[in-house]
């Protein structure tokens, strides 16, 4: 099986390793491009991550994965002996299950997430456009691409959160079915607002707004998202459009208070506020949970959130396991076909030799005069002699040889029902 994986990953390296290694999408073009003069490789895909860097390759048979190594290192300017330590090597059906894993999100840090499907995506492209894509590796990707669909659609992996900012914005689509008509009020620009900001984004908020002590930081922030900037002396006024508060920022003080959001929900007419705390110390003065209508979670409420969808996905990734296994069968079905396919070809072009030369020797006696149904009498024999001479002598020289196991399987290959007698 000619498919090789090399690597490293968050489980073989760490980070001050890993960031030497990964390979940007700037120069990920220029490096396919020196990985295809590389004598022996004839297909290639590079995914590079800040959690993985792995080359997925199609060798000549007298190459090996030495060449990817010594590539790799090259490429990034490293000692190729340095780096050894910290890669994998995988070959044939256990380098087709490793890619089928990753692009599921089964080898992930983080269980299941979805994002890794995309960077495999841009991988598969990028190999395309280098010309380093061929029938094996194209399929391979492709079965890789609808494992990953299969595994979201039939099992449960992707259903529970498992970071905080995820876990909030997953609670607010259970307390509102639609948010794209609802308003989304940030308050921060930190990297947890940031991303709580991008999960709202790909959710399809109706309206994201950023909030912050720095206006100028809220408004950076918003413009990579989509949505508008406050500075915190605007909050109040704002509050009463808001339908979904998270906050985190670095006050020792609370930022929102109970007076404030009781009045704004007066002006709400009491319809429902969904609010997240993430901050440390707390954002939001603890009282405002009495509120009939607010809806007011912790970071240590959102942690139950996730150590519970943590082990959800785990047993969903046990379904996921059995999915890729059964992918990866049909993908070494397919090898296997490839194998068989010279050797059809091969004996096609020998039956249709044969059938050219009888078909001339029969147009040759028909203008020479014989009677026609003594010229197809002839060519069927012809015909059937030449076409059974080669196996008929396989299967004699199987029989002197004492080789049962072959000529089983040449009646099995040849349609030869061993149940019947052989003058039926």
């Amino acid at each position: 099986m000619p498919v090789v994986t090399l690597g490293l990953n968050h489980e073989s390296a760490p980070l001050a390793v890993r960031e030497q290694v990964v390979l940007s999408a700037e120069t990920l073009d220029s490096a396919l491009s020196a990985l295809a003069e590389r004598p022996g490789v004839r297909e290639a895909a590079v995914l590079s991550t800040c959690n993985r860097t792995e080359i997925y390759a199609v060798l000549a048979p007298e190459a090996t994965p030495a060449i990817l190594h010594r590539w790799l290192a090259q490429q990034q300017d490293l000692d190729p002996d340095w780096l050894d330590p910290y890669l994998y090597t995988l070959e044939g059906r256990d380098a087709v299950v490793h890619l089928l894993r990753v692009a599921a999100g089964l080898d992930s840090l983080v269980l299941g997430e979805p994002q890794i499907l995309g960077q495999a995506k841009l991988a598969y492209h990028s190999a395309a456009g280098a010309g380093l894509l061929g029938q094996i590796l194209d399929r391979l990707f492709q079965h890789a691409f609808s494992l990953a669909k299969r595994v979201r659609t039939e099992t449960a992996i992707g259903a529970h959160p498992v970071s905080v900012a995820f876990a909030a914005v997953t609670l607010a689509r259970q307390i509102f079915d639609r948010l794209d008509r609802r308003r989304a009020l940030l308050i921060g620009a930190g990297e947890m607002i940031e991303l709580t900001a991008r999960h709202f984004r790909e959710q399809g908020m109706g309206e994201l707004v950023i909030a912050n002590r720095s206006r100028e930081r809220a408004e950076s922030l918003a413009s990579t998202c989509g949505g508008s900037a406050l500075g915190l002396d605007e909050l109040e006024a704002f509050l009463p459009r808001a339908d979904i508060i998270i906050s985190c920022t670095a006050s020792p003080e609370p930022v929102l208070h109970y007076d404030q959001v009781r009045a704004s929900l007066r002006q709400r007419r009491h319809e429902p506020v969904f609010m997240v705390d993430l901050a440390v110390p707390r954002d939001i003065e603890t009282r405002i949970d009495q509120l009939e209508d607010v809806y007011l979670y912790t970071v240590d409420d959102l942690r139950d959130v996730i150590d519970r969808n943590q082990r959800n996905r785990a047993a969903a990734a046990t379904e996921a396991e059995s999915l890729v296994q059964e992918q990866a069968d049909r993908f070494m079905d397919w090898v296997r076909t490839l194998d068989a396919v010279s050797a059809i070809r091969r004996f096609r072009r020998h039956g249709e030799r044969q059938r050219e030369y009888a078909l001339e020797q029969a147009r040759r006696e028909i203008s020479a005069g014989q009677p026609p149904e003594q010229v197809l009498e002839a060519l069927a024999h012809r015909l059937t002699r030449k076409l059974l001479h080669l196996p008929t002598l396989g299967l004699r020289e199987a029989a002197r040889s004492g080789d049962p196991e072959t000529i089983r399987q040449s009646r099995r290959m040849l349609g030869i029902d061993e149940s019947r007698d052989d003058d039926e």
